[in-house]
């Protein structure tokens, strides 16, 4: 990480949704991956839920925090395989205003130095909306780590240099305020 010993930290407040038919906060070991990496960060949890995969469940979810402008990330777990009860990608989708692919691209070449072709198998995204960063990372709990570890410290951190999300979060909305 190249950091800039010029520019002070500052912490983002972030949204962790577990997607899961079968876990809840006491077994959810991707969001308890996802929590102590942001707050070990230096970031503020907002609020931290597992529901099920369910379409309509996730979207109304993430809409609630898109529209909470004290949200400014939403990192989902969970839902983004190719089975028929997957929709958390599609959900997602349903509320971007911009996708950002270069984070499905950098995922995949992560995922790859470790499970190589099985890479292709994940559905991992971004966007943002309303001026909030959505990430949807897979259930898995190395999924989680490569995701947090290889590109969301970094680009939640306003010192990252050359550049990051942080420092261009004044300016996500700015098409709204015209």
């Amino acid at each position: 990480m190249n950091l800039s010993s010029e520019v002070n930290f500052i912490p983002v407040n972030i949204a962790i949704l577990s997607i899961s038919d079968t876990r809840d906060l006491s077994n959810d070991k991707s969001g308890d991956i996802i929590q102590d990496r942001a707050l070990e960060s230096g970031h503020s949890l907002h609020e931290r839920l597992v529901i099920k995969d369910d379409f309509n469940d996730i979207t109304q979810q993430l809409q609630l925090w898109v529209n909470d402008n004290t949200v400014d990330v939403v990192i989902t777990t969970g839902g983004t395989g190719l089975t028929g009860r997957d929709v958390t990608v599609e959900a997602h989708q349903s509320i971007y205003e911009k996708e950002i692919p270069g984070f499905a691209i950098i995922f995949a070449q992560l995922s790859y130095t470790k499970i190589k072709a099985s890479a292709v198998q994940s559905r991992a995204c971004a966007g943002v909306a309303k001026g909030t960063y959505l990430f949807a990372l897979p259930g898995s709990p190395s999924a989680c780590i490569d995701a947090w570890d290889g590109i969301l410290k970094t680009q939640l951190d306003v010192r990252n240099k050359p550049c990051n999300f942080v420092e261009i979060m004044p300016r996500l909305d700015e098409h709204r305020r015209k």
